[in-house]
């Protein structure tokens, strides 16, 4: 059984290592990436080393992808002018059958290639399998190439293609046969039922569940946490002290009630001399002297002009 990988992860050249044979085109390896260079045109690499028999895979990363072919060859010749092609031309995968140089499409896959997509071809007598990302998308039973021990990569010459982790092995007859053996190896199931007593282990490992049970009231505190809200609600009532600074504007109003005042104090000016008097007062310019009040004499008085 033969297997055959290459990450690509040397440095930057031309020159692949003797592993590979460059059947057409100049392939380079870029930033630990597999090239087919920018010159245009298809060109074709296979690995130098054969594949023990005609029953094998190969595998890649496309890397990075454009609207151009590219894709994978198994059961190929030396020149890979016969084999089996997994490709992707930017918008769907094809298997093609390939003799003589004349490609027939096998089966597809309408799905255009993503970077970082694991393509996989595998052929096993007649069977025909094709992979994307590991899930099965092309199945098919074909005759048209029976041997070939070349692996390899076929694609456009763009710089936009780069491929990673190459890798192809043999699929030997006797592993096909593990299918049979599944069926004996589904027998020890009888032996895994007694296995299944350990479960009642597993109940012993699962009380302790309880106590995350008891966790759980932790709940119930977040709800005393939740009550300080209310002292959040009495701290509102400070917008009353609003309402008692406006309070002092009626001391002002009652301020205007000092004219009031002024009437009482003018009243006096009608009683002088007291009640038995009968006083006709004329009221002239100022005196410029003082006066002197003395007994109050019957009769009429006169006032005149001030002396």
């Amino acid at each position: 059984m033969t297997t055959f990988t290459d990450s690509f992860g040397r440095a930057d050249s031309s020159n692949l290592g003797p592993d590979w044979v460059e059947v057409s085109g100049d392939w380079a390896i870029i930033s630990g990436q597999l090239s087919p260079g920018s010159a245009g045109g298809t060109i074709i690499l296979r690995a130098a080393g054969a594949m023990a028999s005609n029953d094998h895979f190969a595998q890649v990363t496309i890397a990075a992808t454009t609207a151009a072919s590219h894709g994978l060859w198994i059961r190929g010749n030396s020149n890979i002018s016969n084999g089996y092609l997994w490709r992707n031309d930017g918008s769907a995968w094809a298997l093609f059958s390939v003799v003589g140089g004349s490609f027939t499409v096998i089966g597809t896959y309408a799905v255009a290639a993503a970077a970082g997509d694991v393509a996989k071809v595998q052929a096993v007598g007649s069977t025909i399998t094709a992979y994307v990302n590991g899930t099965l998308r092309v199945s098919v039973v074909d005759t048209s190439v029976t041997s070939g021990t070349s692996v390899g990569l076929r694609g456009e010459s763009t710089s936009a293609l780069r491929y990673d982790d190459f890798s192809a092995a043999d699929v030997s007859a006797g592993a096909t046969l593990g299918t049979a053996g599944s069926t004996e190896a589904a027998q020890p199931l009888t032996g895994a039922k007694s296995a299944t007593l350990s479960p009642a282990a597993e109940n012993d490992t699962a009380q302790p569940l309880t106590g995350f049970k008891a966790a759980t009231l932790g709940v119930a505190g977040a709800n005393e946490s939740a009550q300080p809200l209310i002292g959040t609600k009495t701290a509102t009532l400070g917008t009353a002290s609003s309402v008692e600074t406006a309070q002092p504007l009626p001391g002002a109003k009652s301020a205007t009630l000092s004219p009031a005042a002024e009437n009482d104090t003018a009243r006096p000016l009608a009683r002088a001399g007291g009640p038995d008097v009968d006083i006709d007062i004329t009221v002239g310019a100022p005196h410029g002297s003082a006066y002197t009040a003395g007994t109050p004499r019957s009769g009429r008085w006169e006032v005149s002009a001030p002396c």
